[in-house]
């Protein structure tokens, strides 16, 4: 059985381009909760909020139920559900999931070609990416389900490696009240915050703990800027502007170097702010040369 080819051809409500990620979105979601849990069940009562928040966040603009992906991927032949009554979903109907007990997991067969080839897993989810969403979206996106994509990739993860915190990012962006600490952006859709991103400031990859005080919450543009070391934060938690870089539009000069000297913009009182540590390390290990003088308000 060709999982690949069966994961690239979900069957998927299409009409005129319009998006419809519900089965991937929760496959994505069953594949990040497989790789920290290989034994565990999806109870729809418990998972429906985490879900429902994927669809908002990730999903057409139009309400859904994640009722729907969670009855109709079996249909698929990599997702199971049983309820209290034994095995088979009752209906995509959300009070009924929930009556039942219903709980979904992927399909046996799927399970057992997961631990006999470990790779597997992150080649699935490379593929559910590739056709459903933008690169943008992909390593945000994987976080908020959990999946360790390049360690999927290659080999199973030692069992003694520290996984991310999945709350990590509710918890930053709470404490800089959803606006970019750099720039103040806080742009949202309805209720849902977007381009803003939790930044860790000692990266992940370097010991960087799932600290509020290693993160800061920023829009797309201020964290990719961050993570390259045009951006920094100085001893006083002011924004440090590398003089390396180099930009002379109007656009530039505002979103950039203007920022240099600034004060950071939270956290709110009661939350801790980047530890001298972490602000350290990111000035000697990311942040590219000298920065330049504050300026002029």
């Amino acid at each position: 059985m060709d999982w690949l080819e069966r994961t690239a051809k979900l069957r998927q409500w299409t009409r005129s381009g319009t998006r419809a990620p519900h089965k991937p979105l929760l496959f994505l979601y069953a594949l990040g909760r497989f790789q920290q849990d290989a034994d565990g069940e999806l109870r729809y009562s418990t998972v429906e909020n985490d879900l429902r928040q994927l669809l908002a966040e990730y999903g057409p603009a139009n309400r859904t139920t994640p009722a729907y992906p969670f009855h109709h991927l079996v249909s698929d032949g990599v997702w199971e559900v049983r309820t209290d009554r034994g095995p088979g979903s009752p209906g995509s109907g959300v009070q009924e999931l929930r009556a039942v007990g219903a709980a979904g997991q992927l399909a046996p067969e799927l399970q057992a070609a997961l631990r006999r080839e470990p790779s597997l897993l992150g080649r699935m989810a490379r593929v559910l990416l590739d056709l459903n969403f933008p690169p943008s979206l992909h390593g945000e996106l994987c976080e908020a389900v959990g999946l360790e994509l390049e360690a999927a990739e290659t080999e199973q993860l030692p069992a003694a490696r520290k996984r991310r915190d999945p709350r990590m990012r509710e918890q930053v962006l709470t404490a800089y009240e959803y606006r970019c600490a750099f720039c103040g952006y806080d742009g949202r859709i309805g209720a849902v915050p977007v381009g803003l991103e939790a930044a860790h400031v000692r990266w992940w990859a370097f010991d960087g703990p799932d600290d509020v005080d290693n993160g800061l919450c920023l829009c797309s543009l201020h964290h990719k800027l961050f993570d390259k070391g045009v951006l920094g934060i100085g001893d006083e938690h002011h924004i440090l502007v590398s003089q390396r870089f180099v930009g002379h539009s109007p656009a530039a000069r505002e979103h950039v170097t203007a920022l240099a000297g600034r004060p950071l913009i939270g956290p709110q009182p009661g939350a801790r702010p980047v530890a001298a540590a972490y602000r350290s390390w990111h000035t000697s290990q990311v942040f590219h040369g000298s920065p330049r003088p504050a300026t002029a308000a």
